[in-house]
């Protein structure tokens, strides 16, 4: 019976004789002449322990390569071609069939996939899609049926086998897309149909997955309201992937609308191209100078995380309790501002529309804070001391690499350079909270502070050891970690950057897109918001715990309001003799 052994094993040296060394058993590598003759040398002691050291290592990668290559074989799913009988992934009755066998249907959930699967993280994704015209229901199941088919992730359904001590994976599975796309029937007479619209929203946010089949949901609502004619709620499990990864697969499922061959485009952001001869001699210096301050804003805020999570809180304030009650519901609303006011003071401040964002977020928090303490017993407090408070919010970040839209459209693809997922970290943003005279003030801190959150590590350092930490360690460790960073902040927050033209989604043109996320009933932090850009429109959809927030409308109110207040100070910025405004 011959061993098995690798090939590289034998490579350039001969066979190796068996036999025990001479003087005193030390051992002898021994080589085989051309006239078959046994040479060798002896070697040095501690040597042995040295060739044993590099055969165990290249023994271990040459396994781990061929697990590695054992592991990607058995999660592809086989295409038509690869399979060779011609049948297609879908049959005529809109279900997926697949046929491969059952070791080919597993993939094991990744780190973050299964920390939005424990009970402290569990979320969920809500996006709203307001079309204009009504929805075909049938073509609309058609363009589900020949795109979500070549998605693993919609067409697989999580199994927890623990009995076995089989980890959580994914497995493919026949998917009925009757079970998925659900129209309800809505009362002729129901007033307030803009509000109905976030009632539905919410109640969707607050029903859990039925795990017997793939996490995601769209249902359909033939009512007509102020924005739309027609509404559509795409329900997504966290799990499945981040915003990015919705927004991969929305474009891949839609079209421009001026030209139905031509997917959607977003704007990419515009980096600077610098010559090899810019900056002279002192070059070296501002590179190495540029080195020095992204080390040390990045040592600064993954120090501050790591604060947070031992015993850095955020302020008590209307906002946030400090306490966790599982039983605290939460409201979903949305609103509609002109992208085009956003750009004007944008381009009068020469900033970027995240820092517009960003100020007209502290702007919108400080009025409110203001005024719900004036309305409050607490006015005899002076209003918190509002220049002392400690209000910080959670900003997710995407951190894979430059993308175009090609990348995007190609997600959901083999061998697409954006990966599918939630790739994201996070950074921590502390939010200046005082009622400024100039509304133009909070742009200016936005921009500072963004500033150096672009010249840092701390999203790409915190999302590889969260990541690094559930392969590495406890998922309820991280998962608590985690979790203790929620409660001791108080909002979390995140911008999408979404088409500038209109667009047909599965053959209905779109008016607006507003998504938004829950992370749990009575779980924090308290309030999130959610922010993305279609056409001349940005939505700004917020999740409020009502026993904190029970009006979430009137949050939105401020935010419109510090928008107007930010347009016309710009209007009447006036330049000085410098030229300077």
């Amino acid at each position: 019976m011959v061993a098995w052994r690798p090939s590289w094993l034998a490579k350039g040296r001969g066979e190796a004789a068996a036999g025990e060394g001479r003087n005193g058993g030390r051992e002898i590598r021994r080589r085989r002449g051309e006239n078959g003759e046994i040479r060798g040398r002896r070697l040095k002691p501690g040597a042995e322990y040295a060739y044993a050291t590099s055969f165990l290592a290249k023994l271990l990668v040459h396994l781990a390569m061929e697990k590695s290559l054992s592991l990607r074989i058995r999660t592809k799913a086989p295409t038509t071609s690869e399979r060779g009988d011609g049948r297609e992934n879908t049959t005529d009755n809109g279900v997926q069939d697949y046929q491969e066998d059952e070791t080919e249907q597993e993939e094991p959930l990744s780190p973050f996939a299964r920390l939005y699967h424990t009970p402290c993280l569990n979320s969920c994704i809500v996006v709203i899609l307001g079309f204009v015209t009504t929805v075909d229901v049938d073509v609309l199941k058609a363009h589900f049926a020949k795109y979500l088919s070549q998605h693993r992730r919609f067409s697989s359904k999580l199994e927890f086998d623990t009995e076995n001590g089989k980890k959580p994976r994914w497995v493919l599975t026949k998917v009925n897309l009757d079970d998925h796309v659900i129209i309800p029937d809505v009362d002729p007479d129901t007033k307030n149909l803009d509000r109905f619209i976030e009632d539905y929203a919410t109640d969707l946010s607050n029903k859990p997955f039925d795990l017997s089949k793939p996490l995601w949901e769209f249902h359909v609502l033939k009512i007509r309201t102020s924005n739309a004619e027609a509404i559509g709620f795409f329900r997504v499990h966290h799990s499945l992937g981040d915003g990015m990864s919705l927004l991969a697969l929305t474009l891949s499922m839609s079209r421009k609308s001026s030209n139905p061959d031509e997917f959607p485009s977003i704007p990419t952001p515009i980096r600077k191209i610098r010559k090899s001869g810019d900056g002279g001699p002192y070059r070296y210096l501002v590179a190495l100078w540029s080195m020095l301050q992204l080390i040390w804003n990045t040592l600064v805020g993954f120090t501050l995380q790591l604060a947070t999570i031992f015993f850095l809180k955020d302020t008590v304030t209307p906002l946030r309790s400090g306490k966790v009650d599982e039983r605290s519901p939460k409201r979903i609303a949305y609103r509609l501002v002109s992208l085009d006011d956003i750009k004007f003071v944008k381009n009068e401040m020469n900033t970027t529309i995240n820092d517009v964002i960003v100020g007209l977020t502290n702007a919108a928090l400080s009025r409110y804070l203001h005024d719900v303490c004036e309305e409050g017993s607490i006015r005899a407090k002076r209003v918190f001391h509002m220049k002392k408070l400690r209000l910080r919010g959670i900003v997710a970040v995407n951190v894979r690499e430059a993308i175009t839209i090609q990348d995007l459209v190609d997600v959901v693809e083999k061998g697409s350079k954006c990966k599918w997922g939630n790739v994201a970290g996070c950074i921590l943003i502390p939010f200046h909270v005082n009622t400024e005279k100039e509304p133009l003030e909070y742009v200016r801190r936005a921009k500072l502070l963004i500033d150096r959150k672009k010249l840092s590590l701390e999203a790409k350092l915190s999302y590889y050891v969260v990541a690094g930490g559930v392969k590495l360690l406890c998922l309820k460790m991280i998962a608590a970690i985690m979790y203790r960073v929620l409660c001791n902040t108080t909002l979390m927050f995140s911008n999408v950057v979404g088409p500038v033209e209109e667009i047909d989604f599965c053959g209905h043109r779109v008016a607006y897109i507003a998504p938004t996320a829950r992370n749990g009933s009575g779980h924090p932090p308290g309030l999130v918001m959610h922010l993305m850009s279609y056409m001349n429109k940005m939505s700004v959809a917020v999740c409020a715990n009502e026993d904190l927030i029970p009006d979430p409308h009137k949050l939105l109110d401020d935010f419109e309001q510090s928008l107007d207040l930010m347009k016309k100070a710009a209007v009447q910025r006036k330049p000085n003799r410098k030229g300077q405004f």
